[in-house]
């Protein structure tokens, strides 16, 4: 089995387009089930090694029986849409006759509203963090720019120097499906990358334009989405935030301060790089007395 997880892998990365962190997961959850499947000695073939032709219903039901007892639904959810696609591809390529998992549903999704902070929240957040060294020059940026721009977290570290537009105020950014779109910044925002520029070119000595990467870590390599978390959490401690909220809570509160100030939901969709409205519904909160009042304001018989 490893050499078809290798060629699914070559076909979600080169065809499918998938992103490494996406890529990652899928490959992990994949070698997950088939360790469980040598453990317990099942749909093994020539050598103790998987066929995957030997896969059946009740030998995926197994796995997903054993996560059930310490895993969310999302997580197994996760898994599972990793075998559906795998064996989806296996079918697809002619190297298994049937797919056994082709009557599974997905369980249902439990669909938590996600963190945010209010307005005055991140203003305590930005307003905390002291520049006293090349890193806190980059965490204000970083942050400023996350909160002004609502960009994803992987599309924030991606970041070059050539995506920044100052002059017109802009970030040309590659989302997901490496759909490219165009995201405004604000002054403020920009300022800060002008102060860390300089700040960057004297530490790590690179030049701030072409295809360098914006945001270093203290090696002076692209930062990974995993330190950008960490350095969100360490900035609500510094700022005295009671709030348990990974890098995505800056995009959240991005969407939902733009929507309580008037914004329409169609307008950050595209900010966002949302392909669907109703995944945009998601990240904005409105609270009932303002849906109330934009009723009583709006509608012809209220």
């Amino acid at each position: 089995m490893e050499d078809l997880l290798q060629h699914y892998a070559d076909h979600l990365r080169h065809e499918r387009n998938v992103s490494p962190h996406t890529l990652r997961n899928y490959l992990s959850d994949l070698a997950q089930f088939q360790q469980f499947l040598i453990e317990r000695g099942l749909a093994l073939g020539a050598g103790g090694k998987v066929d995957a032709r030997k896969v059946d219903l009740q030998v995926v039901r197994a796995f997903l029986a054993a996560l059930t007892r310490d895993r969310k639904k999302s997580s197994i959810g996760r898994k599972l849409a990793a075998l559906k696609g795998f064996f989806r591809y296996l079918l697809t390529t002619h190297k298994i006759a049937k797919n056994p998992l082709l009557t599974m549903h997905s369980p249902k999704q439990e669909k938590p509203l996600p963190a945010f902070l209010s307005v005055d929240d991140v203003f305590q957040l930005l307003g905390a963090i002291q520049v006293k060294t090349p890193l806190d020059a980059r965490d204000r940026a970083a942050l400023e720019v996350f909160y002004s721009s609502g960009l994803r977290v992987s599309e924030l570290v991606d970041l070059d120097w050539a995506d920044i537009d100052f002059q017109l105020g802009i970030l040309r950014v590659v989302g997901k499906g490496s759909k490219e779109r165009i995201v405004p910044v604000g002054e403020i925002a920009l300022q800060a990358l002008r102060d860390y520029a300089v700040t960057q070119q004297k530490k790590w000595q690179v030049a701030c334009k072409g295809e360098t990467p914006v945001f270093l870590n203290n090696r002076g390599r692209r930062i990974t989405t995993r330190s950008m978390a960490r350095v969100v959490e360490k900035h609500l401690k510094q700022a005295g935030l009671v709030v348990k909220m990974g890098p995505h809570g800056l995009r959240h509160s991005f969407a939902t301060h733009l929507l309580n100030s008037g914004a329409d939901l169609r307008s950050i969709q595209e900010l966002l790089g949302h392909a669907s409205l109703s995944t945009t519904q998601r990240y904005t909160h409105v609270n009932l007395d303002q849906l109330t009042a934009v009723y009583d304001k709006a509608h012809p018989r209220a």
